[in-house]
């Protein structure tokens, strides 16, 4: 096998690229990770080339192992990014210096395929009767024609395929979960499955390309979801431990028990049915009634509601008599509907009465210090009921079994490396103390018991102990300190809660004026957003786009498109924006974007951190505003030759004890206060580009 090196200098060729320093240092990283069975977490600038100093090494090792690697995104976008682009060129490239042409192949989860059985089957009705508005109404049934008209042609049922995309209600109708599906062997379209299809390609591939969410579900579920592997790369890892937590947070509210009534209402008596129709009317009623936020005790009527719940929907499943094997109705002389509604019938009473059980589980410990788990209220919106969630403090430990013990994983992002350090982002995913020669990383009550790391030399590790990880920051190609100017409003006032005050309003005025518009607005609300777009519409020349106005796509697009135009957003715009080029010369931010001080999740798990004697605010609330910093401020250079500010409003960055850790994780901007030397380096620019 050729070194990676000569592989990569194959590669970089092939696509008409420029190999850089940082990619080669990247990519022999992950070679020597790979062979000595370690983790390494790389921080990747834009522009360094990073999906090639992954792959290249992690498809050598595919082909002399003879074993699939996962590589796993955050995003559709870089999903079909590699394997639209990236993978295709590379294995072509790759191709005469390996035993054989690099195969790939992507997976995602089943609900992500249309199910061939349920567009012709007769499958209970999942949906209520919920909208009201005729006209989203027709919109929805024109989305389930186009579904079934597409069925009838599609090769890989991805609905991802399907241009332009349909609703969840829409698409619900011909998706099914892995826990509702009936199994190829005894479903009628098992053979020509589109998920299993999907399934049987992803094992017959050097590369899986999948996303956090399914990277999550392997790794908890008893049966493999995906191909045997023993290599994962984690790209977009700063994103992991949100998707994992949204895969492992449960919820209730009157949808998913009337689903549940609705599922098994026809398989069981009436009346057995009808105890947990009446404990979901209780639980809706004292859902609306209840005020939403947190809930650090458990009020005494709320417990006494899902225990009612969890006791009828056990009895209802009790009353669905055994369940597995030919008991679903699924024998080869059965009725394929009847499995159907059965196994559909269990999962929606399994959702309930596990999620009941969790939820007053929750609230069993002695002490802040013994919780493992938060349960929260959000409040009812035009679109949906209020509904009641439970999620855990900490998915640090769940990543440390589940995905670090027994593979190699790397991890790579722009933004890794929070405060100038890994250690934050090391606490979360659950891993102990780096490597001898890298800096430790101290428990500061904020992880759930990461564990420690060996201290040895490579060889056998000691039992029970955890694989040893490496960080490495690459750096970028770009010249940050020459190429962009990071402006701290240090005049202006600290924000407040009242909106964007008249003096913030005036500046970001003035700094589009200098800048002939190219500007990006990224603001810490939608209404900040929307608040500023009305305001600035009347006093500037220069047209305005603000988020929503239009699908985020075409916002982007047209921003690019037109140079003088501006567009204002929030929190999809900060990671979401790549315009290179004369359309984006100015990122205003408006504020530092600490998570809300109610936000259930972030301030139960700060309180926690606390509680176990570490610094929460640190832990939680500026680890979160530093990594959306990171990410903000990385929207401003896309290629070699940009150049532009990065004007931040809020004077907190410059004078706040925290400011020095915010600013060390973003990148080395040159750095003023002065908003004259920052009107006139705009000025200079726009003439520049004019």
């Amino acid at each position: 096998m050729p070194p990676v090196e000569e592989l990569l200098s194959a590669a970089v060729a092939a696509v008409g690229g420029v190999e850089r320093p940082g990619q080669v240092k990247m990519a022999q990283a992950v070679r020597h990770a790979i062979e000595h069975d370690e983790h390494v977490a790389v921080q990747a600038g834009t522009g360094t080339g990073k999906s090639l100093a992954y792959l290249v090494p992690a498809i050598r090792h595919a082909i002399e192992s003879d074993t699939a690697v996962v590589v796993s995104t955050a995003t559709i976008a870089l999903q079909r990014q590699l394997v639209d682009r990236d993978l295709p060129r590379l294995s072509e490239a790759l191709a005469d210096q390996l035993p054989h042409e690099p195969q790939f192949a992507i997976l995602k989860g089943r609900r992500n395929y249309l199910c061939r059985y349920k567009v012709t089957a007769v499958w209970p009705d999942d949906e209520e009767d919920q909208l009201f508005d005729p006209r989203e109404v027709s919109a929805t049934g024109r989305m389930v024609q186009r579904i079934q008209e597409w069925a009838e042609e599609t090769e890989t049922g991805d609905r991802d395929e399907l241009v332009p995309g349909v609703n969840e209600q829409a698409w619900r109708q011909f998706s099914v979960s892995a826990k509702e599906c009936l199994g190829a062997q005894r479903c009628p379209s098992g053979a020509e499955c589109f998920a299993e299809q999907a399934r049987e390609r992803a094992g017959q591939v050097d590369v899986v390309v999948t996303n956090h969410a399914l990277l999550a579900i392997d790794a908890m579920e008893e049966f493999a979801v995906l191909p045997e592997h023993d290599v994962v790369v984690v790209d977009e890892a700063h994103e992991l431990v949100d998707r994992v937590t949204s895969v492992v947070t449960d919820e209730l509210s009157e949808t998913t028990v009337s689903m549940a009534v609705r599922r098994v209402g026809r398989l069981i008596e009436q009346g057995v049915a009808d105890r947990l129709q009446a404990a979901g009317e209780d639980l809706k009623a004292l859902l609306a009634a209840a005020p939403p936020g947190r809930l650090d005790q458990l009020p005494q009527v709320l417990g006494t509601t899902l225990t009612v719940l969890r006791d009828a929907a056990f009895t209802c499943l009790t009353a669905m008599g055994p369940r597995g094997g030919d008991n679903w109705g699924g024998g080869k002389n059965d009725d394929p509907e009847q499995a159907g509604q059965r196994k559909a019938a269990f999962t929606a009473l399994d959702e309930v009465h596990d999620t009941a059980v969790r939820m007053l589980e929750a609230f069993g410990g002695d002490s802040e210090v013994d919780r493992a788990e938060v349960v929260w209220l959000e409040a009812a919106t035009d679109r949906r009921p209020a509904v009641l969630k439970v999620a855990p403090l900490s998915v640090g430990g769940m990543l440390r079994e589940k995905l670090f013990a027994d593979r190699t994983v790397i991890l790579t992002s722009a933004t890794l490396a929070l405060g100038g350090t890994f250690e934050g982002m090391a606490r979360q995913w659950g891993l102990g103390p780096a490597r001898p020669d890298q800096p430790a990383v101290p428990d500061d009550g904020s992880g759930d018991g990461a564990g420690t790391g060996r201290s040895g030399e490579d060889g056998e590790r000691a039992a029970g102990r955890p694989k040893p990880w490496t960080g490495l920051d690459v750096g970028s190609p770009f010249d940050h300190p020459r190429s962009g100017i990071l402006y701290i409003a240090k005049h202006l006032p600290q924000p407040g809660r009242d909106g964007l005050p008249q003096e913030y309003l005036d500046e970001i005025a003035e700094l589009i004026e200098a800048a002939g518009g190219r500007t990006l607005g990224l603001f810490s609300s939608m209404r900040a957003a929307k608040a500023a777009t009305e305001a600035l519409r009347e006093r500037i020349q220069m047209p305005l786009l603000c988020q929503g106005d239009d699908s985020t796509s075409l916002l982007v697009k047209q921003f690019a498109e037109d140079p003088e135009t501006c567009l204002f957003g929030t929190l999809s715009l900060w990671q979401g924006v790549d315009v290179p080029g004369p359309s984006l010369s100015l990122v205003i931010i408006d504020r530092i974007p600490f998570p809300r001080p109610d936000d259930p999740l972030a301030s139960a798990r700060q309180r926690h951190v606390a509680a176990r004697g570490g610094n929460g605010f640190m832990a939680v609330a500026a680890t979160h505003a530093a990594l959306l910093l990171a990410q903000g401020t990385g929207r401003l250079l896309r290629s070699q030759h940009d150049k532009g500010v990065v004007a931040v409003l809020d004077p907190r960055l410059e004078t706040a004890r925290y400011g020095s850790f915010l600013k060390a994780s973003i990148p080395p901007f040159w750095t003023t206060t002065d908003p004259q030397k920052v009107r006139a380096a705009l000025r200079r620019l726009t003439a520049a580009s004019s």
